[in-house]
């Protein structure tokens, strides 16, 4: 009555496979059979595991998927075994190492499993030795690839270190160095050699020479490719006047805390540079004169003008007639009050096309800001910070007539909440509205506005009045720039949500408008000076 024996049987797609697949084998044979309560005979069964699909995976899907995790997920998986190792090492473009001396004994290892590093950081601590010429020569002859270099605090580094390293790495188009020892030799090697250079960021080179003697930097072979040039924090900047007049299709320039003259060389810029986009100009000895320069880059579209206190209102004037492309304006203004009314007037007549004006330590009245809201009207994204000028009726101004206003930043100004009833109702499109630091709105004013306007953002930080500092240097604008462009909620808070999150949003209202008022604190003081009489 028993059942004929069988046998499960399973097809591998690869035979090396098979000894990883039969996990268990059972001990019973057709010689002792076990019969069931149902005469089932169980002769010869074999156990085999579900197929392996990842270990089928070609090379190139695994190398796709572990571009897509994150570092530490990547670091983690290449431990599962030999082969996704040897896969993420080889698929690995991205590497940022601690370019400390002991680095130079790992190089070779390092280098044979990343051997298809593209971009490379090599970052020391400022009170560690750093990685010298022979570690940095020895990287380039592993990675000639290299496209991306980016070195900070290597003080090691010599220009016979960067000479070497310019020779074999002559794909490099981008260079971002800070806090190195190398000088205009190291930095001529590197345009002399890299031709197809796009970018350059120089901060603190600390190796180029004072005075007359310096050793002029650039143009070199990269000029024709150079797109971007950023300078921060150089004491003799003038040695890259060559590299900056000799790139011709040069489209975005930076210059932060470079000491010395600089009308000199923006004087000579538009004879030799025609297609400037982008210019950042913070805290440089730069005058009407070079602004008068400027105006000349017809095709400018973004200017950032921060704590240049011999700029006014007459230089910005001949910009705003000649640029009229100008798309996004930055000014600080430092208190100076040299510029004004009469230059954002300006502005507005003759740059329709703006659509970012950023105002600090600067104090434009009623007037400009009309004008400005009735000619520019594509603006979507404007700050006024520590203005003694701009109260409840510029706002109410502003609010009847930007119509294309999107994100507001209001910081230290005289605004009460007289202002925030007229956002109310102006703006249509206004989405994003960011309030700190003046005393006049209260938290019940920004919670009024959000009930009026349930989709609007409003994010209340009601601290104390400070002196503005705008600082462009990482990145253009600072915290403003972080407030047009995130605005992220400041405690106390009040942001609008949907119906689901209304409660929390509302408890959050009520504790944040507690701690405005001071009652939490005053509360535990006076708790605190029950406990300790009761205890006396």
């Amino acid at each position: 009555m028993g059942q004929s024996s069988s046998t499960a049987a399973v097809v591998s797609r690869r035979d090396s496979n098979l000894s990883h697949r039969f996990k268990f084998k059972s001990s019973f044979s057709s010689s002792s059979p076990i019969k069931g309560s149902d005469d089932f005979v169980v002769e010869d069964f074999m156990v085999v595991e579900a197929p392996d699909y990842i270990s089928d995976l070609p090379d190139e899907c695994l190398a796709v998927i572990f571009q897509s995790l994150s570092s530490a997920d990547r670091k983690r998986s290449s431990l599962v075994c030999r082969r996704w190792l040897m896969i993420e090492g080889q698929s690995r473009h991205r590497l940022s190492l601690n370019a400390q001396g002991d680095l130079l004994l790992r190089v070779p290892k390092l280098f044979t499993r990343f051997d298809s590093v593209t971009k490379l950081a090599l970052k020391c601590e400022r009170r560690s030795t750093s990685i010298g010429d022979e570690a940095l020569e020895m990287i380039s002859l592993r990675c000639r690839n290299l496209t991306r270099l980016k070195l900070r605090s290597c003080r090691e580094i010599t220009d016979a270190g960067m000479e070497a390293f310019a020779k074999n790495c002559r794909s490099l188009k981008k260079l971002s160095c800070g806090s190195c020892n190398f000088g205009a030799k190291g930095m001529n090697a590197i345009l002399n050699n890299c031709a197809s250079l796009e970018e350059l960021s120089v901060k603190r080179l600390r190796g180029i020479t004072d005075g007359a003697a310096a050793e002029p930097i650039g143009p070199g072979l990269a000029a024709s490719s150079l797109k971007t040039i950023c300078l921060k924090e150089l004491y003799n900047g003038q040695c890259f006047g060559p590299l900056i007049i000799g790139s011709k299709n040069l489209r975005t320039l930076k210059l932060f805390r470079c000491s010395g003259d600089w009308d000199k060389v923006l004087r000579v810029i538009p004879d030799r540079v025609s297609g400037l986009v982008e210019i950042h100009l913070e805290r440089l000895q730069v005058s009407d004169a070079g602004l008068t320069a400027l105006s000349t880059c017809l095709s400018l579209e973004i200017l950032h003008l921060v704590k240049t206190p011999e700029c006014t209102n007459f230089g910005l004037t001949l910009v705003a007639e000649q640029c009229k492309l100008l798309r996004k304006l930055h000014i600080d203004g430092w208190k100076a009050n040299h510029i004004g009314d009469d230059g954002l007037i300006a502005v507005a007549k003759h740059c329709p096309n703006l659509q970012e004006l950023v105002l600090i330590g600067v104090n434009p009245t009623k007037i400009s800001l009309e004008t400005l809201a009735s000619n520019c009207q594509n603006l979507e994204r404007l700050a006024l910070c520590g203005s003694d000028t701009v109260g409840d009726a510029e706002i109410s101004c502003i609010a009847a007539k930007c119509m294309a206003l999107k994100k507001l930043c209001i910081k230290s100004c005289l605004v009460s909440d007289e202002g925030m009833k007229a956002l109310a109702t102006g703006c249509p499109n206004l989405v994003k509205v960011k309030v700190k630091k003046c005393r006049g709105v209260t938290c019940d004013g920004a919670e009024w506005l959000r009930a009026s306007r349930g989709s609007l953002a409003v994010n209340l930080d009601s601290g104390e009045v400070e002196l503005q500092d705008a600082n462009a240097s990482d990145g253009g604008g600072g915290g403003v720039q972080a407030g047009l462009n995130q605005m992220p909620p400041v405690a106390p808070s009040i942001a609008g949500g949907s119906r689901s999150t209304a409660r929390s949003t509302s408890f959050k209202a009520r504790l944040g408008l507690l701690n405005g008022r001071g009652i939490v604190a005053c509360t535990l003081r006076r708790w605190s000076s029950g406990n300790g009489g009761s205890q006396s």
